[in-house]
């Protein structure tokens, strides 16, 4: 099976089909982003025209959003996408959180929670947008620490990304900020989940989607058997794949090197990732408490790592090669670095 090759074209690094951010983020499904600034370029790098500006300008007004979601970490969503995966996940999220607290000592109560709300939609009424220390500065003289509360207020529903302030984070109502949506049934959202994973990220097992999304192995099995109908299935490697029937399979992959950003999905999309990455590599690429470096790819394969200039007068970002025996033409490395550098800049 040609994996690398086909999560290359429906990842969006081969022949980008989008060339707006919204669109890009829904067919992704949801984008991991702890690092604010690396997740923008695992955007733009995807995009038909690679830029910073129209990056930007999707999360100031809200047509993506950054929050915590599916898992207990940050992930990039489409703004409709929101409220329904908000509802499949957070129950878990909240229970990790809690399990969280509880092992550092915090009993935090629903009344203190209920409380936070409530200030939370006191101080960002009226469309505002808040940096978290601006919002810590209220809570102080409330008596409360915004960190124990804004994780859960994101899960809740009641707070999400907000307008940009410069290169800061902020914070904004949700209700404010999202027009409403229809809900979806538990099912609805299941399948739409499935599909939003299996035509992006094809081609993939139940293990990897059921690591991708949180849900259970169960309720993992349960989306798959919604959407068969629209899935191709083959059996390889001891292992059942799956590729959404909107994927691409054939045509060659272009662009043969990449500069992924940290916690890119083409590595943390997957529950096993020896695909595109030796297993003696690992550590190269990520940390045993889940660090992701910035990695090189090339013909849809892990080789090393790169990082931003360490000279102020430098544009190029550094790079480095796992191994001696590896070959990377430099006309190939400039073509990719100038990519980065164009995105940064337009």
């Amino acid at each position: 099976m040609r994996i690398p090759e086909i999560r290359l074209q429906n990842q969006q690094l081969s022949t980008p089909l989008f060339g707006h951010p919204k669109e890009l983020v829904s067919w992704m499904g949801a984008m991991q982003a702890q690092d604010y600034t690396m997740v923008k370029w695992a955007v733009g790098m995807r995009l038909k025209s690679p830029g910073i500006q129209a990056v930007e300008k999707a999360l100031h007004q809200g047509e993506i959003l950054r929050t915590h979601v599916m898992r207990p970490t940050w992930h990039l969503v489409a703004a409709e996408d929101i409220r329904w995966m908000l509802k499949l996940s957070a129950q878990r999220i909240k229970s990790a959180n809690d399990s969280y607290a509880k092992g550092h000592g915090l009993e935090i109560t629903e009344q203190q929670y209920d409380r936070s709300y409530t200030l939370l939609g006191n101080i960002l009424s009226g469309k505002r947008s808040l940096t978290k220390q601006e919002i810590a500065e209220h809570f102080e003289r409330s008596g409360l620490l915004a960190d124990n509360f804004m994780s859960r207020a994101e899960v809740e529903g009641i707070v999400c990304s907000g307008e940009c302030h410069g290169r800061q984070h902020t914070y904004a109502l949700l209700d404010e900020r999202v027009p409403p949506t229809p809900e979806l049934t538990k099912e609805e959202a299941l399948a739409r989940l499935a599909t939003a994973y299996f035509r992006s990220h094809a081609p993939a097992t139940l293990q990897d989607f059921s690591w991708w999304s949180g849900l259970p192995l169960t309720e993992a099995r349960q989306a798959i058997s919604l959407i068969e109908p629209e899935l191709m299935s083959e059996q390889w490697n001891s292992q059942t794949w799956y590729i959404h029937d909107s994927c691409r399979t054939s045509g060659k992959a272009t662009g043969n090197l990449h500069l992924l950003p940290s916690y890119d999905e083409y590595l943390i999309g997957y529950k096993d990732r020896t695909d595109v990455l030796p297993k003696e590599d690992y550590s190269k690429a990520f940390t045993n408490n889940g660090l992701f470096f910035p990695v090189l790819l090339y013909k849809g394969h892990v080789v090393g790592n790169w990082n931003k200039a360490s000279k102020k007068k430098e544009i190029f970002p550094e790079h480095s090669l796992f191994r001696k025996d590896i070959c990377l033409k430099e006309e190939l490395l400039n073509q990719a670095k100038e990519k980065y550098v164009r995105f940064l800049t337009h």
